[in-house]
């Protein structure tokens, strides 16, 4: 691969990280930032962020994708102790891979488009185990946690959804 085509993956990868953060990060604090006011003022919420089971384990080949959501986790569990004085919850519901939902065909570059060459064959095995998980997530499990989540009194914070997300939280 010539210098002008390793170039124009260096751009395209930076791009994608751009938009994961943009969603993953700065969508969720601006959510936080829009709906804080109105609930202030009735001194009642929940405000729920969606992450993900890349919180809980290091994996492979997430690295922007878990630094977007790690950035989250960070700031709702800040926001849980700042909002606490105004009587509202700040969540967190980790779910796990979910291959049912059509999450991964929303980037604008499939992730193997991604990976380096240079990095091929440490990708390949990563990439085969993806497509034959021995556990899962399902669209239910999610619904089940955010419900717990938002009707939670107890001060949980972390909510793991689905039976692989429960497995590594189990196990961190």
């Amino acid at each position: 691969m010539g210098l002008g085509a390793r170039v124009q993956q260096a751009a395209s990868a930076l791009s994608c990280i751009r938009q994961v953060f943009a969603t993953n990060t700065r969508g969720a604090m601006a959510m936080a930032q829009a709906v804080n006011p109105q609930m202030r003022k009735r001194r009642a919420g929940a405000i729920v962020n969606v992450t993900s089971s890349v919180t809980l384990a290091p994996m492979p080949l997430a690295a922007a994708y878990t630094a977007s959501k790690q950035a989250i986790e960070g700031f709702t569990g800040s926001l849980a102790h700042e909002l606490a004085h105004f009587n509202i919850r700040a969540k967190l519901v980790e779910p796990g891979y979910a291959p049912t939902t059509r999450f991964a065909q929303n980037g604008l570059v499939p992730v193997a488009d991604l990976i380096p060459e240079a990095y091929a064959d440490f990708a390949a095995p990563i990439f085969a185990a993806f497509a034959r998980p021995a556990l899962t997530t399902r669209e239910t499990d999610v619904a089940a946690a955010i419900w717990a989540a938002v009707h939670d009194t107890a001060g949980q914070l972390r909510f793991p959804a689905g039976a692989d997300a429960m497995a590594l939280a189990k196990a961190k």
